[in-house]
């Protein structure tokens, strides 16, 4: 398919679907948080994508290098990687889906502050810092309001832990050599040094195999075949044919409809405060997001 300038009818359709199938990977995990320890499920998620990620690179005659400045830098992505994923899963198992999605889908607003101090050619502009705004009441409003019984504090500083954590890996994959490599070679770095963390922490954080069920490995070989593996080739063949600002503006459905889905899925409560922080951080993503329009000089 040849590049768009916009994002069509099947650009929409499809981002769409991608931002489902993420809000809908935040159900997954908790539900299979019940037959696995978290960080030992997030340790086998990342060796399981990190043997399907080869297998792909190997496919396609993608090369992993030799360069020591690169394999430096992926080795901090991938305890960057682990420290991320190591917050959600805990996150997702102490609190609902819906809490957690909202503070974690709130990743631009710390991408935003990062880029604005380390990289000189990303400065805020005013439509940004209206969106950081935003973006960061949603956040206050999501972990400082909480009902009798919904929630838990603790879950909800370590979705906001992630959140962090998946902006440093953005920042890194954009401040670093790393942008000189494949997308695929990043996503490699990040498994395959993320999968011996995991596992080894598992050891130390309780008993790794809860009340396993078929649901509870369905849903691991679903994280590692569909989300990590096939989502992300998916996600960076869109990001090849659409704007990567267009493909951008599409993340804030994910919360959106990660609410949705814990409250059809789970009959996780849907409160007012939660829509509240819900409208802010979606509001504050798609003005951080949002391209600006260069000025035309004339002649």
């Amino acid at each position: 398919m040849e590049k768009k300038s916009q994002i069509d009818v099947f650009g929409a359709v499809a981002l769409t679907g991608f931002a489902l199938l993420l809000a809908f990977n935040q159900v997954v995990i908790k539900v299979t948080n019940g037959g696995f320890q978290p960080i030992f499920f997030a340790g086998l998620r990342s060796l399981g994508a990190a043997v399907c990620v080869y297998a792909w690179m190997r496919y396609r005659g993608i090369p992993l290098g030799r360069n020591p400045r690169i394999a430096a830098l992926g080795a901090a992505l991938g305890c960057v990687f682990a420290f991320e994923f190591t917050c959600l899963f805990i996150a997702l198992d102490l609190t609902a889906v819906s809490r957690a999605s909202v503070i974690f889908y709130s990743m631009p607003l710390w991408l935003a502050l990062m880029a604005h101090i380390w990289l000189p050619d990303d400065r805020l502009t005013p439509l940004k810092a209206m969106g950081l705004l935003c973006a960061f009441a949603g956040v206050a409003v999501a972990i400082l309001t909480r009902p009798d019984g919904v929630g838990n504090i603790w879950g909800d500083l370590l979705a906001l832990g992630a959140a962090i954590g998946w902006a440093l890996t953005a920042l890194l994959v954009k401040a670093t050599d790393l942008r000189t490599v494949k997308p695929e070679v990043q996503l490699f770095w990040q498994v395959a040094v993320s999968a011996p963390i995991l596992l080894v922490l598992s050891l130390f954080t309780g008993d790794l195999i809860r009340d396993l069920q078929p649901i509870h490995l369905a849903g691991l070989a679903f994280q590692i075949i569909i989300v990590v593996s096939a989502g992300f080739i998916f996600w960076l063949w869109l990001l090849s044919i659409y704007p990567a600002s267009g493909v951008a503006s599409f993340s804030f459905l994910s919360p959106v409809l990660s609410v949705a889905l814990g409250w059809l899925l789970l009959d996780e409560a849907i409160t007012a405060d939660l829509i509240v922080a819900l409208i802010l951080v979606a509001a504050g993503i798609v003005l951080i997001n949002r391209p600006v329009r260069s000025r035309r000089t004339s002649a």
